[in-house]
Parts: C-alpha cells; structure tokens; sequence
C-alpha cells in the first residue's frame, strides 16, 4: 500500500523568486500604520482639550494679577495665595451655596417635568401632541436679550426677584423644553408591553410610570439632569439680573467682581474659576456612567 504525500510549497512567480506566504489581516484588525497615526490624532486630540485647564491651573498659581503677560516668571514664584485669598476673604461660599440650591433645583424639578412630560408624548395620543412639542422647541429660538424683560416683569408681580426660587423657575423654562425632547426619544425604545404588563398587573399610568419605566430611563435622565445643572451652574445673564443680594450670587456672577471697570485680578479669577470647576466634575463623575448611553439611545428612534 502507497502513500501519496502532497506537498505544499510557496507560489513561484514568474520571475523565479519563492514568496513565504503572505500575512492575513483578520478582519477589524489594524495596520501598524494605521494604529500609529490614529494614536496621534488622539494624543494631540487630547493635547488640545486640556491645554486651557493646565494654563488656568498655571495662571492660578501666579500671585501677581498681571503675571499672565509674563508667565514664564510664574516658575519661580509659584503659590496657593490666591486660593487661600479666595477661600478666607471673599464670599466664595456663600456664592458656592447659592449656585448648588439653583442648579440642584434646577436639576429636580426640571427632570421631574421633563420626564413626565417626554413620557406622556411618548405613550399618550392626545390632541395637539405634536403640535405640543414644536411649541416647546420653538421656546428655545428667543434670545436672552428678548426674554430678559417680559420675564422680569413676570419675576416681579410673583415677588421672585431676588430669590432662589424665582431664578429656578427660569432655568427650567430653558432646561425643560430640551430635555423633554431627550427624554421622549428615550422612552421610545422603551417597549410598550412594559406599560401593557404594568397594566395587567393593576398599576396605574404613574404607577407604571415611576416603577417599570424610570428605573429603565436612567441613562436618558442621567444625560437630562446633567444638562440641567450644567445650565444653571454656569448660567450668568438671568443670575446677573434677577439676583439683586450680593450673598446670593452664584459663582458664575460672583467670577464677575474680580474685575471692574479700571482692574481686573486675573490671578484670583484663574483660582476661583479652577475651584468652580470642582463640583462640576464631581457631579458628571456621579453620571458619567450613564452619559454615553443615554445620548446614543435617545436618538435611535424619532
């Protein structure tokens, strides 16, 4: 009995030359070319967004206001004066307590209206529903500038000037039309036979709406709350105006007294303006694990 070995040999071309066999990319795999360059493009990527927070956090440690002209003699000199400054002889606190009272406020209730109200176009068909929310979008289209009197007036005549309450009130007039059409989006890829199971199981709308579909629309009101609060923490123009008691400034009118008409304390400002950023980062670290899918999500189903 005979054995007949087949031998596999590399292809010979023309030219006589033996080729090894040639590497196969998997698929998804990337060259090393391609892997290098897109590294780069990342790295200076990167480079680019967090170069104004390193200069600011640079500038900060200047004591001089006027370092920022000269800031290579900052080396030399570096402190924690200014954060000290800030801290001991100004009303940072009492900025920073009254921007967390808005802003948190802000954060709730205009979740809490937003979510009801996305919920309802989402499952209810009632007259005028579309029409409902074009309304809303076209809020959004007036400019400061415009809505700045008719809303004091309004301000006025409730006796909300000057209060936490009133600016509240006009923060979510920005953050809820918004955050209403996120948060419909998001309850449209939400199943209806949750609701039908809700039902079957003797819950009421609301009851089936705060027990099955709010745990399931936690990435979309991660993304909602944020949005609010980052509206109302860094608001300056209806803060400016409507808040009238320099111990209920918030912290983005507060930045505003270090400079005045004949001088400007850069160096303070850098400092303040590096403390406010603190609990912006630590609230978008409480949400950041549901930014990205609430944002995705919310725009897979119109």
């Amino acid at each position: 009995m005979s054995t007949t070995t087949v031998a596999t040999s590399a292809a010979v071309p023309d030219d006589g030359v033996v080729q090894g066999p040639r590497k196969i990319r998997r698929r998804g795999e990337r060259s090393l070319t391609t892997s290098l360059a897109s590294h780069g493009i990342l790295i200076v990527g990167s480079a680019v967004a967090l170069f104004p927070i390193v200069w600011l956090v640079f500038l900060s440690l200047g004591p001089d206001k006027d370092d920022y002209l000269h800031p290579g003699g900052i080396w030399k000199k570096m402190t924690f004066e200014n954060y000290s400054f800030v801290l001991q002889h100004t009303s940072f606190f009492d900025w920073l307590k009254s921007s967390l009272i808005v802003s948190l406020g802000t954060t709730v209730i205009g979740v809490l209206v937003a979510a009801t109200t996305g919920y309802a176009v989402s499952r209810m068909r009632f007259p005028g529903y579309r029409k409902f929310m074009w309304v809303l979008l076209v809020t959004q289209m007036f400019p400061v500038a415009v809505l700045m009197v008719p809303m004091y007036q309004i301000l006025s005549d409730l006796g909300l000037i000057d209060s936490y309450l009133g600016l509240i009130v006009v923060y979510c007039s920005t953050a809820v039309p918004y955050c209403a059409w996120l948060l419909k989006g998001y309850f449209d890829t939400i199943p209806f036979e949750i609701d039908e199971a809700g039902r079957v199981d003797g819950l009421s709308p609301f009851g089936t709406f705060a027990r099955l579909i709010l745990p399931l629309a936690k990435p979309g009101l991660a993304v909602a709350a944020f949005y609010s609060f980052i509206t109302a923490f860094g608001e300056v123009a209806f803060a400016t105006t409507f808040m009238l008691d320099d111990k209920k400034y918030t912290l983005a009118v507060g930045l505003q007294t270090f400079v005045s008409e004949h001088d400007a304390q850069r160096n303070l400002m850098a400092a303040t303006a590096v403390l406010i950023a603190i609990p912006v980062s630590a609230f978008f670290y409480l949400v950041q694990k549901n930014l990205v899918t609430g944002l995705t999500a919310g725009g897979t189903k119109g």
